[in-house]
């Protein structure tokens, strides 16, 4: 392969602006301190069937946005806590449909954004949120000290961008992702709640946010689910609302409620007692740090966390598997510098043998198994930015090569296909374009209007019918 000197700056570059996903598809209290302020006045009367999610609100003052809306069954007729939901295909009733289970649960509106997604600058995410902030709080009875955000991937990083430059929001969920790199871990007046998956590739990123925020003032805690770069599962995301109403009842918005603490705290320990039977003293150790820093403030039980975690750090035996952890990580930042130069050098025979043996070792179900898929992940964001890169420059030969390992390393991404239409397209293979167009559309392509308006397609004219295919996409 031709050498490539930008890679270094490309990969760097996109990792820390759009982390691209796949494409997948209370309490009572004795307390008189509660504050339901509404944001804003409801200026018109709108009504939204609540218990089912609306996928298209239009925004009043731009039709060009929408949203998706989720009011709880028990409805909106008194001021309620909201999340406003960034994925980050602009896929809005994407988080709304998996979470409004918690939505009921908690009493809280959810509302997801149709259009913040990967690509966007930074103006562009505020003037989306300006329009997105400004309708739902005419149109809701919403309480304006519950306003909370929660973010995938480089919609993660756009919350908390978000919540940097809004004195409003009370609460940021980063899943997926950390900072955007124009922020460093400081005093945020938000809580700040890092959710990863063990075999995400941003997991380590976000361990090192969680540890630089030990050292501020900033409210925060980090959860961690068995899974790669996705939406955090359900139950998972139920442990992130539990933190928002521990933030609250901390900041005397909602009574306390020691049924729920305590609710909670017997569910910590349980799962601490499972995973000292398991002898999982790592796993152990992440779930006393979460429950010192979501009791902290409210219950005395976050001393017993912490003596344990205590205890746990002089166990010899957690401290031959943390030190195992630390040389997997070595290991880890070893593979990635070695497939840095092989992205100049490297040819398919080479890439051919590494993927393969990725994919066998990141079927096991361990610390190195996950070690391989945060790898494989890597990769796939590698080479979806490197043939970006090519596409844009018209070097389609070397973006061939690489569009070639981005459909092998990530078969099922739809962005791969897409890319591979393109290059189709260019070469004037009309049938190849086709196929690759609806692969791309079966495994998750839904952005029509860029379908529509790519160059290459409308040179093929009616070789291929755009309509047809963008009629496909869910």
């Amino acid at each position: 392969m031709k050498a490539i000197h930008f890679v270094r700056l490309t990969i760097f570059f996109f990792y820390i602006i759009s982390c691209a996903g796949k494409n997948n598809r209370h309490t009572s209290g004795d307390s008189n301190d509660i504050d339901t302020t509404l944001a804003n006045a409801v200026s018109v009367a709108d009504t939204f069937e609540t218990g089912k999610v609306i996928n298209h609100v239009i925004c009043k003052d731009d039709p060009s946005q929408s949203y998706a809306l989720y009011i709880p069954k028990k409805g909106n007729s008194e001021a309620l806590p909201v999340a406003y939901f960034f994925d980050p295909h602009g896929d809005g009733s994407l988080p709304l449909d998996k979470y409004k289970a918690l939505a009921d649960k908690y009493d809280f509106i959810l509302i997801g954004s149709n259009n913040s997604k990967n690509g966007n600058d930074w103006a562009t995410a505020e003037s989306i949120w300006s329009t997105l902030f400004n309708d739902t709080q005419k149109r809701l009875k919403i309480n304006a000290n519950r306003i909370y955000l929660c973010g995938f991937s480089g919609g993660a990083k756009v919350v908390t961008y978000i919540g940097l430059h809004d004195s409003e929001i009370k609460g940021v969920i980063a899943n997926g992702a950390g900072l955007p790199d124009i922020v460093n871990a400081g005093n945020f007046s938000f809580s700040f709640t890092a959710i990863a998956g063990e075999g995400d590739l941003n997991m380590t990123d976000l361990v090192a946010i969680a540890n630089r925020l030990e050292q501020t003032q900033t409210r925060h805690r980090i959860i961690f689910f068995d899974g790669i770069h996705e939406w955090a599962p359900e139950s998972t995301m139920n442990i992130a609302f539990a933190g928002w109403q521990f933030d609250a009842m901390e900041k005397k918005i909602i009574p306390f409620n020691n049924e729920f603490i305590g609710n909670y705290i017997t569910e910590s320990k349980k799962r601490i007692d499972e995973y000292l039977k398991a002898t999982d003293y790592l796993k152990a150790d992440k779930e006393c740090k979460l429950s010192m820093n979501m009791l902290d403030g409210l219950s005395s039980d976050a001393n017993w966390f912490k003596e344990k975690d205590v205890a746990l750090k002089s166990n010899p035996a957690y401290q031959k598997q943390w030190q195992a952890k630390q040389n997997l990580l070595t290991k880890e930042q070893n593979l990635k510098n070695e497939y840095e130069k092989q992205f100049q050098d490297g040819d398919m025979t080479y890439w051919t043998r590494t993927i393969n043996d990725i994919a066998s070792r990141a079927k096991a179900t361990t610390a190195e198994g996950d070690m391989y898929k945060r790898l494989k992940a890597y990769l796939s964001l590698a080479f979806y930015s490197i043939s970006n890169q090519f596409i844009k420059s018209n070097q389609d030969a070397d973006a061939q090569n690489f569009v070639s390992l981005y459909k092998f390393i990530d078969p099922a991404n739809s962005e791969a296909w897409y890319f591979s239409a393109i290059l189709n397209a260019r070469s004037k293979n009309a049938k190849a374009t086709e196929d690759d167009l609806l692969k791309a559309v079966a495994d998750g392509f839904n952005d029509k209007t860029r379908l529509m308006q790519q160059p290459e397609f409308q040179l093929l004219g009616t070789q291929i019918n755009l309509e047809e295919i963008g009629s496909k996409m869910k």
